[in-house]
């Protein structure tokens, strides 16, 4: 087999690893190994002098996005195609910047370098970018092994990705110094030491879940996670909203709620609220109808919604000018609704680039003006804030509340963000949704299995409403509780936990990614030096 295939197979057998964790429940623990190849391939290019090895590293990127993240195109062929590019890409400018350090620093160092690199690009993603595509973050692997990773309470999912690192370059550290011949030159004890320290990598954090139990509730609340299943693409032409609505009501009349519930629809489920004046909305009086003759009955939902602004001159860069001569700004929206209040409305913060904003907007604003408007340009809040579950007594008086905190669809990806929910008081996650633009691919699965890596981070209660499915109640301790099945029209009554406490990962953040953003700059900025001087220093 000559050099080449071999290095392809290597960057295959890779891409499959690190694939296989998102599609298959149970597997996470491949992630643990899954860069060896590809470094073992890097590490046989650099030995053997073969020239363009990022043409190995940037296909091998490809095809873990591609493997992944393929159901992406079935929303926008071209942003599918674009994020798969597009995140290899940054992948392997990140596997560049490993494959440069090694011309600076010899030994450990560069390995060390490129999971700090890689964990810093990754916080990046899911804080600052404007353009954010963090679906594959690599402590998103374990998702579905939620049994191993019960300490993500403390470290988050971020730590997970610092577990994956440290446990391939263990590997990798390992088969280098048998294939080298170094295992015998080195003591016994040195051997028993890197030997069970490398054991203890994959072990001890699944040994330490076993012992991480979340605490009991404080409280429990009645929920109906009411599934209208109305395909998306007919959402806003082949049903009215009256007949949308109708269903929605049906659907909860059926199942005769009473008492304090928490009754939930999904997102986007109408486009017809104004938030100048909510009470222009038919869908929102017919709710409030319905709440003000069931006191304690709370009616959650999401919303297209839209604000109008006059002025004489454009207000922001996304204010789209109206026929009627107003400007308006756009939303995606969560509304509470109960008896004798006035709703709690909530804007979504993390939009999807190009479908929902548009990034950069003083810029591509004009861009997407000369092209005629095809870029979503809604705007979210500058802060989290919760909506307010409203209490009453048999009477119908009102008697307290507590907090409930709604990430909105793509909002349940960030685990630091959502911590802000809790921070804020929330008691309870309600986790709203519509899948369905995806189809009938993994992208659906994935995006309900995120959901229970928030649970666990925030030993929160879930209550996930998805249009077409899958809703599901999930415990603080990531467990699937109950779910509905995809694609069918369902009701589904549970009774969920209140929590008032907060784990260290609500508490303090992000710390695995904070050190992994400090450690990155110094050891970059130190081998940039070495660069530069190292020259100069020769002479």
């Amino acid at each position: 087999m000559s050099d080449r295939y071999k290095l392809s197979l290597l960057a295959f057998i890779s891409a499959v690893l690190l694939s296989v964790p998102y599609l298959v429940p149970g597997t996470g623990f491949l992630s643990l190994i899954a860069f060896v190849p590809l470094l073992i391939a890097e590490q046989y290019a650099t030995m053997a002098g073969i020239k363009g090895f990022w043409k190995w590293h940037y296909g091998c990127f490809v095809l873990w996005n591609a493997f992944t993240t393929f159901w992406v195109c079935n929303a926008t062929l071209g942003g599918g195609i674009f994020a798969v590019l597009a995140n290899a890409f940054q992948m392997s400018l990140i596997f560049g910047l490993f494959r440069w350090s090694r011309k600076q620093v010899p030994g450990a160092v560069p390995y060390i370098f490129l999971a700090f690199a890689w964990i810093a690009w990754e916080r990046f993603y899911l804080t600052w970018a404007e353009i954010s595509w963090p679906w594959l973050v690599l402590g998103n692997a374990f998702a579905r092994t939620t049994g191993w990773i019960q300490w993500y309470e403390y470290a988050g999912t971020l730590g997970g990705s610092l577990w994956i690192w440290t446990t391939n370059l263990a590997v990798f550290g390992v088969l280098m110094t048998l294939a080298y011949g170094n295992w015998r030159n080195r003591t016994l004890a040195a051997r028993l030491f890197f030997s069970l320290g490398t054991f203890a990598l994959f072990a001890v954090p699944p040994v330490l879940s076993l012992f991480i139990k979340p605490d009991d509730p404080d409280g429990s609340l009645d929920v109906v996670i009411l599934q209208p299943n109305i395909d998306p693409y007919d959402k806003f032409g082949g049903m009215s909203q009256e007949q949308q609505t109708d269903l929605l009501l049906s659907q909860l009349s059926d199942c005769c709620p009473t008492g304090n519930v928490l009754c939930i629809a999904p997102e986007t489920f109408t486009n017809d609220i104004i938030t100048n004046d909510l009470y222009l909305s038919p869908t929102l009086n017919r709710f409030q109808e319905y709440a003000d003759a069931h006191p304690g009955v709370n009616i959650l939902f999401g919303a297209s919604s839209r604000t109008y602004l006059e002025s004489a001159v454009r207000p922001s860069h996304t204010a789209r000018l109206r026929p009627n001569g107003l400007w308006m700004e756009g939303h995606n929206s969560s509304l509470m609704v109960s008896a004798g209040r006035t709703p709690d409305i909530f804007h979504k913060s993390k939009l999807v680039v190009a479908v929902e904003k548009t990034p950069y907007p003083a810029v591509f604003c004009k861009i997407d003006d000369l092209l005629g408007g095809v870029m979503g340009r809604n705007i979210g809040q500058e802060e989290v804030t919760d909506l307010n579950f409203a209490q009453y007594d048999s009477t119908g008086q009102m008697t307290g509340s507590f907090p409930v905190g709604t990430p909105i669809c793509y909002e349940s990806v960030y685990g630091e963000y959502c911590t802000e929910y809790v921070r804020k008081g929330a008691r309870l996650l309600a986790v709203i949704t519509n899948d369905a633009w995806w189809k009938d691919t993994p992208g659906y699965r994935q995006h309900l299995s995120y959901s229970s890596l928030r649970a666990i981070e925030t030993r929160r209660w879930i209550a996930r409403c998805a249009n077409t499915g899958i809703s599901a109640v999930i415990d603080p301790s990531g467990k699937i509780i109950s779910r509905t099945d995809w694609w069918e029209p369902a009701v589904l009554n549970a009774k969920v936990g209140l929590s008032s406490e907060e784990t260290f990962f609500v508490r303090n953040g992000d710390i695995a990614g904070r050190i992994s953003v400090l450690m990155f700059l110094l050891l970059f900025f130190g081998m940039l030096v070495r660069s530069v001087t190292r020259p100069h220093l020769g002479r």
